[in-house]
C-alpha cells in the first residue's frame, strides 16, 4: 500500500509540476552557523533540491537592502533560524528579514549608535546564540562587538557598554591606535564569542591577539597571543621584544569549531609589515598557521605553521573546514586548510599529525637590504595544488600576438618565477596572485569527505620601491610616506586602477578640502584603512603631499621638516610595493587559460575527481575560445542533493554542478556579482537558496540585494 502511495503522490507531482520530493514538505533545516555549520562544511542535508529538478529553479524573492553606493560589496553569507534570515545590507546595516519572502522585520543599523568610525564593506556574517536571557545576534562593526536582541534589533543594554565592547582596547595595552576591525564572524562555544580580527598590513599594526568574550556580559574571558610574550611558546622565533611592536598575525578570515572536544581552529595570517620582514627577522609564530585552542581557555593545543616568515601576503585566508577521512577502514576526525598558493593541508584533529606527507623545499633567497627569507618552506605532497606554482614561458597569453610579446616582455625583466620567490624592486611575479588560489569563500566537504574549493589562477607582479631614494637622494617625507602607506594600492603614480575600482588620486586638489583628506588619512574610509599611528605631523606631510605632489609636502601651517627628516620608527620597513594583476594588453591575465576553477578532490586519497572552469568570459567565447574560468570570491554550498551551488565570478552568474561529474546543470544572471557564499535552507517545507548580490569587486558594479531561488510551487 505504501509503495502504491508513494507512486501516485509522485504522479500528481509531476502532473501538477511541482516536482516536491515525497515527505519533504514536512523537512526543516537551518543555516544557523556561518558557512553551514561549525566545523564550516558548506554542507546542508537537505535534497528537496536536486540535480532532476534543479533546472525548474526559479526567483522566490528579493530583498533591496538600501543604496548602494561608491565601491561597497556584501560578502555575507547568512543565516537562517526558525524561518528568520539574518544578514547584513551594503552599508553594514543588519536585518532580520522573513526567510520566505524576504520582507523585512527589523534593521540595526551601527552607524546611527554614534561610536563607529569607519564603515569597511568586508562583512561576511553573524553569529547567533540561545540562551535562557533569550537569543541574540553578535555583530561586528569597526572595532564594536554588538549583542543585538534577535526578535527585535535592539540592542543588549547588559552587554558591554550599552550593548557593545570596544575589542581594540586588548590590544593596545600602552594607549596606542589603530586600525581594527571584524569582517568574519567568530565562533561561540557555550557562553564565549572567540573573536576573529583584521587588523592593517602596514607597519603600526595591532597584533592579532585570539580574544574570547563572555557572550552575556561582554568581559573579556581570554587571550592567546599570536605574536608571543616573554616565556611564551614560540617567543623565541622572533627578535627579542618584537612583541612590543610586532603587529598582524591575526585571524581574519575566519575558525572551525570542533563542539564536542571544545578545540577551536584558528588559522592566522602575515605579520606586517607584509612584503618586508627584515625588522622581524626569524619564523614568526604564530603567523601563517592554522591553530588548535582550547576553547574553554585558549590554551594552545598543537599549531602547524603554513609559511615560514611571510613575505608574500599569503595570510590563511578562509576558515579551515572540519571533516572525517576514511585510513585502513577507521574514520579519522580531519581538519583541513586552503591557501592563497592553491594548496590543501590537511591534518589530524586532535593530534595535528599530517595526514598526508609534507615537504620542506628549499626556496630562493631574498637580495634585500636586512632582509633573510626563511630557506625553507613546507609543501605538501597531496593533493597536488589547484593552481600554478610558478610562470614559465610556455604558461605566457597566446590570445594574440600582441598580448604575448607583451607579456613577453615583461617576463623576461622579471626576477625568474619560482615557489616562493621573494618581493624584489625588480619585480617578482607571484603566482597564483594575491588574492589566491583559494580565497575567503573557503571549501565545502561533503560527508564522503569529497572537498569542493574554488581558486583563481593568475599571477601578480610584486614590486617594491625604496622609500629613502629619490635621484640619489632621500625623498620628502610626504612622498616616502606615499610609497610605504598608500602606493601599493593607487600606484607609485597615484593613478588607481579602474579595473580594481582603486580611485586616482590625481585630481585630489581643488576637488577635496585639505581638512577632509586629513579626516580620511586619520580615520581611513571604505577599504583604505586608518594612519591613525602615525604621529600628528606625519599625517599632515601625507595629507599635503596628497593635495601638492610636486610642491612643498611640509603641512601649510607646520614647520618645515628639519634636514635629514626620517619617518619614525612605526613606519618599519624602508620598502614600500606595489602589486598589480599582471595583464596583457587587452586587460586579461598575462598567462593561459584557466584563470579560475572549480575542483572536486576526494580527500580520503588525495586524488582530483573533476576540475573544470569557474566564470565565463563572454567577449572570448564569442571569439570562438573555449571557457576561459575567471578570478572568483566566494566559496560554494554542497547539499545531499547533489548538487554545489556558486556564484563568485564577474559574469554574474550564479551556477549548480553536479558534485559527481563538475557539469553545470542549472545557471541564472544576477543583477549584480555575488562575492559571497551562497546558504540553502528549508521555511514552511520548501528549500531555499539564497545569494547577497554586492558587486563591487572586478570591475563590477556595486548593489545592495539578496535573491533566493527555490522550485516552484
Amino acid at each position: 500500500m505504501k509503495c502504491a502511495t508513494e507512486i501516485i503522490h509522485v504522479l500528481l507531482c509531476i502532473l501538477m509540476g511541482c516536482f516536491l520530493p515525497l515527505g519533504s514538505e514536512g523537512k526543516h533545516s537551518d543555516w544557523a552557523h556561518y558557512l553551514g555549520d561549525e566545523g564550516r562544511s558548506h554542507y546542508s542535508p537537505l535534497d528537496q533540491i536536486n540535480e532532476g529538478n534543479v533546472r525548474r529553479l526559479e526567483v522566490a524573492w528579493i530583498y533591496q537592502g538600501g543604496s548602494a553606493t561608491g565601491r561597497t560589496q556584501i560578502q555575507c553569507n547568512p543565516l537562517v533560524v526558525d524561518g528568520v534570515l539574518y544578514a547584513t545590507t551594503a552599508t553594514q546595516v543588519l536585518v532580520a528579514l522573513d526567510a520566505t519572502n524576504g520582507r523585512e522585520r527589523w534593521r540595526f543599523d551601527p552607524r546611527l549608535d554614534g561610536r563607529s568610525l569607519n564603515s569597511d564593506p568586508r562583512q561576511r556574517g553573524v553569529a547567533i546564540w540561545s540562551g535562557s536571557d533569550g537569543r541574540r545576534i553578535l555583530f561586528a562593526h569597526d572595532r564594536y562587538l554588538y549583542a543585538v536582541e534577535a526578535d527585535s534589533g535592539r540592542l543588549v543594554d547588559s552587554f558591554g557598554e550599552r550593548g557593545a565592547v570596544d575589542f581594540s582596547r586588548p590590544l593596545f595595552p600602552g594607549g596606542e591606535d589603530g586600525p581594527v576591525g571584524s569582517g568574519t564572524p567568530g565562533v561561540i562555544f557555550e557562553d564565549l564569542y572567540i573573536l576573529s580580527t583584521r587588523t592593517s598590513e602596514v607597519a603600526g599594526a595591532a597584533p592579532g591577539h585570539v580574544l574570547a568574550f563572555n557572550v552575556r556580559t561582554g568581559e573579556r574571558v581570554w587571550t592567546f597571543h599570536t605574536i608571543p610574550q616573554p616565556g611564551e611558546y614560540g617567543y623565541e622565533t622572533w627578535p627579542p621584544e618584537a612583541w612590543k611592536s610586532a603587529g598582524g598575525a591575526n585571524c581574519w578570515a575566519g575558525m572551525a569549531l570542533d563542539t564536542e572536544r571544545g578545540l577551536v581552529y584558528v588559522p592566522t595570517g602575515s605579520a606586517s609589515y607584509d612584503f618586508w620582514g627584515g625588522d622581524r627577522l626569524g619564523e614568526n609564530l604564530f603567523s601563517n598557521s592554522l591553530l588548535c585552542l582550547d576553547a574553554r581557555t585558549g590554551k594552545r593545543v598543537w599549531h602547524y605553521q603554513i609559511v615560514r616568515h611571510d613575505l608574500w601576503d599569503r595570510d590563511l585566508p578562509a576558515p579551515p573546514t572540519l571533516h572525517t577521512v576514511i585510513r585502513d577502514g577507521r574514520r579519522v576526525p580531519a581538519v583541513s586548510q586552503t591557501t592563497k598558493s592553491g594548496h590543501v593541508f590537511v591534518f589530524h584533529r586532535e593530534t595535528g599529525e599530517p595526514l598526508f606527507p609534507i615537504e620542506e623545499r628549499a626556496v630562493p633567497p631574498s637580495n634585500l637590504e636586512g632582509e633573510f627569507a626563511w630557506p625553507t618552506q613546507p609543501v605538501p605532497v597531496r593533493p597536488a595544488p589547484f593552481a600554478r606554482q610558478a610562470v614559465s614561458y610556455d604558461d605566457l597569453t597566446m590570445l594574440t600576438p600582441e598580448g604575448h610579446r607583451h607579456a613577453l616582455h615583461r617576463f623576461v625583466n622579471l626576477r625568474p618565477s619560482a615557489l616562493y620567490q621573494p618581493p624584489s624592486v625588480e619585480g617578482t611575479i607571484v603566482s597564483p596572485g594575491q588574492d589566491g588560489g583559494a580565497e575567503w569563500g573557503g571549501a565545502a566537504v561533503d560527508p564522503d569527505g569529497v572537498m569542493v574549493v574554488n581558486g583563481s589562477d593568475s599571477p601578480g607582479i610584486l614590486t617594491l620601491v625604496d622609500t629613502r631614494l629619490d635621484g640619489g637622494g632621500l625623498r620628502a617625507p610626504g612622498a616616502a610616506r606615499y610609497v610605504q602607506l598608500c602606493a601599493g594600492c593607487h600606484g607609485v603614480d597615484r593613478a588607481g586602477n579602474s579595473q580594481q575600482a582603486i580611485p586616482s588620486l590625481l585630481t585630489l586638489s581643488g576637488r577635496v578640502s585639505r581638512e577632509d583628506v586629513l579626516t580620511a588619512v586619520t580615520n581611513g574610509r571604505g577599504l583604505m584603512p586608518s594612519f591613525r599611528f602615525l604621529p600628528e605631523t606625519e599625517r599632515v606631510l601625507l595629507a599635503d603631499y596628497l593635495l601638492d605632489p610636486e610642491g612643498d609636502v611640509r603641512g601649510r601651517d607646520q614647520p618645515a621638516a628639519p634636514r635629514g627628516f626620517k619617518p619614525s620608527v612605526s613606519a618599519g620597513s624602508p620598502y614600500g610595493h606595489v602589486f598589480e594583476r599582471w595583464v596583457d594588453i587587452q586587460g586579461y591575465p598575462a598567462v593561459k587559460p584557466p584563470w579560475g576553477t572549480l575542483n572536486a578532490i576526494n580527500l580520503n586519497t588525495g586524488e582530483y575527481l573533476w576540475r573544470v572552469p569557474l566564470g565565463e568570459v563572454e567577449e572570448l567565447t564569442a571569439r570562438g575560445v573555449p571557457v576561459t574560468g575567471t578570478s572568483n570570491y566566494g566559496g560554494p554550498i554542497v547539499t545531499a542533493g547533489g548538487l554545489v551551488f556558486i556564484a563568485g565570478t564577474p559574469d554574474r552568474r550564479i551556477r549548480a554542478f553536479d558534485r559527481q561529474s563538475g557539469k553545470v546543470l542549472w545557471e541564472y544572471t544576477l543583477p549584480a556579482a555575488g562575492y559571497a557564499t551562497p546558504a540553502t535552507y528549508s521555511a514552511a517545507g520548501r528549500q531555499y537558496v539564497v545569494i547577497a548580490c554586492g558587486g563591487g569587486k572586478l570591475g563590477s558594479p556595486s548593489e545592495d540585494l539578496y535573491i533566493a531561488f527555490s522550485l516552484p510551487k
